[in-house]
């Protein structure tokens, strides 16, 4: 990796507010979308295609814009990807007022969705590969927590500014406000000078070969392997308790807009708790030891979801879940930053959002209708327990828990 300058921190947190600006926009448009979808259609089949809209063209492009992060110029990737994704909603925004037919409005959302998957599909790994750029190994887990808490904090007051907005103006205004952050966030990033980044492209003539490398790269690297497959697994079975909330919420303790907002909140309240306590803390020197206890602790608080019956334990049993998942994503990244090598990282990131999306989907496709067959409490009882007992697994195995621990702070 090449020498971080006395500047790092400087720039890290202008790197951070950057992308916390355009992620703030997104998650705007991102609330108001599908609120839109659901209140004018109430149809689940028009949410599901919302969903795989949003997620699956994502999933089928991270890996090979992981490549390309390790190829290109992270910045310029982060930078088009965002300019591709403003322009596409401001081509929805100009349009809209000029659409007359309600399913015309639906088929160009869901287009405009899988425009901002894409984009969301190429930034994402170059973001993560660029943080190593930034900041010294030793800080890594404490930088990657303070971003958590950042990006906790927008995920928490999206949904009240995106009801307000809606409430008070319309979806378009939305749109309009995304643009705006966009601007700001390209802004912010062009003033940033990242040290030159390792690439090997005259060795690997093509994105193809690439993408073959970053895998051949993984079989060998059998940490990396074994963490890939415990995220995948942690994905998949967090869906019933992180993604099925609602729907649980709705059938044990009623269905009222109030009860949704609040569940949702307290949620991000405690990501942002989690980010900020690593942020401060900087977990255990073992990473692994960090990643296990969270995701050990997210299958424990998973099957408590499923077994209380009180609303208060509910909300409080979801605020520790919020703790624990941030800790285990960030103990993820913090991982492949610290174990992969600077010029395979952007690969192992589109790695990481493909696998995120990819059993997201599969989870959704298969608890979902599961939870219509099956008590959804019962279905988190059981998730939650098997969670535990993978994390007993890799704990048991030495090779995976034993890693080279994080230098020490000088």
């Amino acid at each position: 990796m090449e020498q971080i300058d006395s500047h790092w921190k400087r720039r890290t947190t202008l790197f951070f507010i950057s992308q916390g600006v355009t992620l703030f926009g997104s998650m705007l448009v991102q609330f108001a979308i599908v609120w839109y979808v659901t209140l004018k259609t109430t149809s689940g089949a028009w949410v599901a295609a919302l969903t795989v809209c949003s997620f699956l063209p994502q999933t089928l492009i991270s890996f090979i814009s992981g490549a390309w992060a390790d190829r290109y110029s992270k910045k310029m990737l982060i930078i088009v990807s965002d300019a591709v994704i403003a322009a596409a909603t401001l081509a929805l925004a100009l349009l809209f007022p000029l659409i007359r037919d309600d399913k015309t409005v639906l088929f160009a959302l869901l287009a405009t969705s899988i425009i901002r998957s894409i984009g969301a599909g190429v930034q994402l790994p170059a973001v993560n590969a660029t943080t190593p750029l930034l900041v010294p190994e030793v800080h890594l887990m404490r930088a990657n927590g303070i971003n958590a808490t950042l990006q906790s904090i927008i995920q928490f007051a999206a949904p009240a500014a995106a009801g307000a907005i809606l409430t008070a103006g319309s979806l378009r205004s939305t749109l309009f406000i995304d643009i705006a952050t966009a601007v700001v966030g390209i802004g912010l990033l062009s003033c940033i000078l990242l040290p030159k980044q390792q690439t090997q492209t005259e060795e690997q003539p093509s994105v193809v070969a690439d993408v073959k490398n970053g895998l051949r790269y993984l079989k060998n690297e059998t940490f990396l392997a074994k963490l890939m497959l415990l995220y995948g697994l942690f994905i998949l079975l967090s869906v019933p308790g992180g993604f099925l909330a609602a729907l649980l919420v709705t059938r044990v303790y009623g269905g009222t807009y109030w009860n949704l907002t609040i569940v949702e909140l307290v949620g991000f309240a405690g990501m942002a708790a989690g980010g900020l306590l690593l942020g401060t803390w900087g977990g255990f020197s073992n990473r692994v030891k960090t990643l296990l206890l969270s995701v050990g602790l997210c299958g424990l608080l998973t099957i408590g979801l499923g077994a209380v019956q009180n609303f208060i334990a509910y909300l409080a049993i979801m605020l520790l879940l919020g703790v624990a998942i941030i800790a285990a994503q960030t103990a993820v990244t913090t991982l492949i930053q610290e174990r992969a090598d600077a010029a395979m990282q952007g690969r192992m990131f589109g790695l990481t959002g493909t696998m995120y999306s990819g059993f997201l989907l599969i989870g959704m496709s298969v608890f979902g209708p599961l939870a219509d067959k099956v008590s959804l409490p019962l279905l988190m009882i059981i998730t939650g327990g098997v969670l535990i007992a993978i994390c007993v697994l890799f704990r048991l195995n030495a090779a995976f828990y034993r890693t080279v621990e994080a230098a020490p702070e000088v």
